[in-house]
């Protein structure tokens, strides 16, 4: 992915952002200039991998596969220095962009549509060997409980939220003609590391090819702590 897209698609996130009136935290502000003189009082930032996160899978087609997402606040699973057992994400999918299909094998999240056009949640039960099975899915959406056949696209409009829990699969697309979509993630922690599977193998992380300087550094990018 050219260095290039992922500037243009966290500009275009941050005005999103603006347009509902979301204010963030300063450090989402950070140049990489400013990154190489912080010391080790943002540690938990650098730890948690919070801030900036833009993904194409590493299959190169950012504008069809892949989105761009901020990680607020995030704990890390076993560790006596950090003891928050929940995060919370922003997501921002375009239209015609597409988060393949995948679980959690420990966390259980709230998706939630904060704003803009409406997301589809497709959702299935994962067989005993991490497969796509063929029953029937409980899901909630805002406190209401029911089931859906499996394969069924969740649709959530601006203000609606959906519970996922580990082991089930899904995926978010766009609703065709509807724009842009902010979401909203509350979960248990996360880690993108060891906690993703996904239904065909893909990667996390982009390969970035460096057209041009980089206007925020991502989570996974930044320098060492300043001494």
């Amino acid at each position: 992915m050219k260095r290039s897209e992922i500037n243009q698609a966290i500009k275009r996130l941050e005005s999103f952002i603006n347009e509902y009136r979301f204010a963030l935290p300063p450090f989402l502000g950070f140049t990489p200039e400013d990154w190489r003189q912080k010391g080790h009082e943002y540690d938990e930032i650098r730890d948690n991998s919070l801030g900036w996160d833009v993904t194409d899978y590493g299959l190169g087609n950012f504008a069809e596969v892949g989105f761009a997402l901020i990680t607020l606040r995030n704990g890390k699973l076993n560790s006596d220095k950090y003891i928050k057992t929940y995060a919370e994400k922003l997501l921002f999918l375009e239209e015609g962009q597409y988060a393949p299909m995948h679980f959690h094998w420990l966390k259980m999240e709230d998706i939630i549509n904060r704003g803009g056009g409406n997301i589809l949640i497709k959702v299935y039960n994962s067989t005993s060997d991490e497969q796509l099975a063929d029953t029937d899915v409980l899901v909630n959406v805002d406190g209401r409980r029911y089931t859906v056949p499996a394969g069924t696209q969740v649709r959530l409009t601006p203000g609606e939220s959906i519970s996922l829990s580990a082991g089930m699969y899904h995926d978010f697309s766009v609703e065709k003609g509807s724009g842009p979509v902010l979401l909203g993630e509350v979960s248990m922690v996360n880690d993108d590391n060891t906690d993703n599977r996904f239904l065909e193998p893909i990667g996390r992380f982009p390969t970035i090819e460096e057209d041009e300087a980089p206007y925020r550094l991502l989570c996974n990018e930044y320098p060492d702590a300043r001494a």
